[in-house]
């Protein structure tokens, strides 16, 4: 269970860190990461394999580590997949999703109907986080561990206490499955700018019920703010501005070109299925992959087909990943964009003529660019006989992971950005909260020694003499235990607001693996920071998890 090994600092899993934190500090942990970050080129010739060079073989920097829940023998897989946005093109949230937002907000002021004091709002973009849920119903943000316990809940921006979470979420005789219709799941980055803008609505709401229409509640306005966020897809809105400064809003990766390149020179196909349609596609692809844009000195061109065996586009994923899915798949004319029949990736010939035109290929590779379709197409076209030989690289749990793994049985790696951050903040902290868990230790065990002394005074035959020293013992130890409760709970407060200042660490709620943790855990086969960390491994690799420990194990096997 490597989420919980990469977390807890108690028995074992200290071992995770010493093996990988310790050994770089003498080298120096930024220089390595600075290292990382700059090796590679454009064109992926000049660089040689990260992991072969002759620098590699050595400790991974744990924040570019690949960690593994299940299982994976790289040489059983013979076809890598990846998604585009936020995996292979990191978008930068400062300005990305202010746009998003900014765009929704003007959706929301000038097609919707509300108030221009909307214009007037300010995007926090350090705000929100993955893993969230939104009550639509009744306007509330919640953080939950893996057994959907609510453990952090706010009301727009105010605070829930733990009395009015029981009272909303932890008093009824059935659980909530806290799933759709009622409820919104944030698990993409691309979602955060709507939960802000959500949060800012129940506010305004509350504080100006006069300004909102009465028939529009909580719910009403979340349907608001996806319809806005839709029209902002469906006019172009954020994609043409992104297409004008790619540079602005997405992050140069000079190891994007290498990691293909080594993929490819090991025997394997690659493939790309984004939900992009190919305009915006090859505008970030080629951004990614030669530094071209739109407007620069140096054209949009096709040359990054080369890296690619498969590039479907608009492929409309989770549904794409159903083979019974009947959509049509069209082959796209690269340069006009025109889409073509096809009879399951053979192109049709067209009433009048006889010979089908065959699309312009790439120079170097026979690469064939689609946009529909479904998994069955593409493992035609790939000549896939089994699903668990391919590879699918993606940053949404649900659109890109879970149907993958649940539906088909891909292997699969799922892209945290956040993760970097996380693994550097639980080194820093490992001494705190070693601490903690001793705090605990200790509070557990002066409440043991007063519940047996009050057990004793309540059941007990006791003279008079060993009642009162009893009593003032127990009081002893009930102060005792408020005071190391206190200091704990201080402790708990401090390395939470480290981590996030609202919602605290990413993976982990309380002492629970969080909910957006489970689901990781669940259908991740591997997960990691960055989709350039698969360079820094071999491609033949054997990806093995860390043991599995059950609470009681914890106790018993040796340090």
């Amino acid at each position: 269970m490597s989420l919980l090994l990469l977390d807890q600092l108690s028995g074992t899993s200290r071992i995770c860190f010493k093996s990988s934190m310790e050994e770089q500090r003498a080298s120096g942990l930024t220089d390595r990461v600075v290292q990382f970050q700059n090796v590679g080129s454009r064109d992926g010739c000049e660089a040689p394999h990260k992991w072969s060079s002759s620098g590699g073989g050595k400790k991974i920097d744990v924040r570019n580590q690949i960690f593994c829940n299940r299982s994976l023998n790289m040489k059983n897989i013979i076809a890598v997949g990846f998604d585009m946005d936020y995996t292979l093109a990191q978008y930068k949230s400062e300005t990305f999703e202010s746009l998003a937002y900014e765009g929704t907000v003007r959706k929301l002021v000038y097609d919707l109907g509300y108030p221009r004091e909307l214009l007037e709002w300010t995007f926090d973009w350090n705000y929100m986080v993955r893993g969230l849920v939104l009550d639509k119903k009744k306007g509330n943000i919640l953080k939950m561990d893996r057994h959907k316990y609510v453990k952090v809940a706010y009301h727009g921006f105010k605070e829930l206490s733990k009395e009015e979470k029981v009272d909303v979420y932890g008093t009824s005789l059935v659980r909530d499955s806290f799933d759709e219709p009622d409820y919104a799941l944030i698990d993409t980055l691309f979602s955060l700018a709507e939960a802000y803008l959500f949060a800012q609505l129940v506010d305004f709401k509350d504080n100006n019920p006069d300004k909102i229409l009465k028939d529009v509640d909580y719910g009403r306005m979340y349907k608001d703010v996806r319809s806005a966020v839709d029209m902002c897809h469906r006019d172009g809105t954020l994609k043409q501005m992104v297409a004008k400064e790619p540079n602005k809003y997405i992050n140069e990766d000079a190891t994007i070109v290498p990691l293909i390149k080594m993929i490819r020179d090991s025997g394997r196909s690659t493939f790309l299925v984004t939900n992009s349609l190919w305009d915006y596609t090859n505008i970030v692809m080629n951004f990614l992959c030669g530094g071209r844009t739109v407007h620069g000195p140096d054209p949009c061109n096709f040359d990054w087909l080369q890296y690619f065996d498969v590039v479907i586009t608009g492929s409309a994923k989770p549904g794409f990943f159903h083979e019974e899915s009947r959509v049509n798949l069209f082959e796209v004319e690269l340069k006009s964009g025109m889409l073509i029949n096809t009879d399951n990736g053979t192109p049709m010939a067209q009433i009048g003529d006889p010979s089908p035109k065959i699309p312009m290929k790439s120079k170097d590779k026979a690469c064939r660019v689609f946009q529909g379709g479904n998994v069955g197409h593409l493992h035609s076209l790939l000549s896939i006989q089994s699903s668990s030989q391919v590879l699918y690289v993606g940053d949404h749990i649900y659109g890109d992971i879970l149907r993958s793994k649940k539906v088909l049985g891909w292997r699969t790696m799922l892209v945290v950005p956040e993760l970097e951050k996380e693994v550097e903040l639980l080194w820093e902290l490992r001494d705190a909260r070693k601490e903690q868990i001793l705090m605990r230790n200790e509070r557990d065990s002066v409440e043991d020694k007063i519940h047996r002394l009050s057990w004793s005074l309540k059941f007990e035959d006791i003279n008079e003499k060993d009642k009162q020293e009893m009593l003032s013992a127990v009081k002893d130890l009930v102060c005792k235990r408020d005071e190391v409760r206190l200091n704990l709970q201080e402790a708990q407060r401090d390395s939470h607001k480290k981590f996030h200042k609202v919602w605290g660490q990413l993976m982990k709620t309380g002492y629970q693996s969080s909910r957006f943790a489970h689901q990781v855990e669940r259908f991740a086969c591997l997960y990691t920071s960055q989709v350039s960390n698969l360079r820094l491994y071999s491609p033949e690799k054997y990806y093995k998890p860390s043991e599995d420990f059950m609470s009681h194990e914890f106790h018993l096997l040796p340090l």
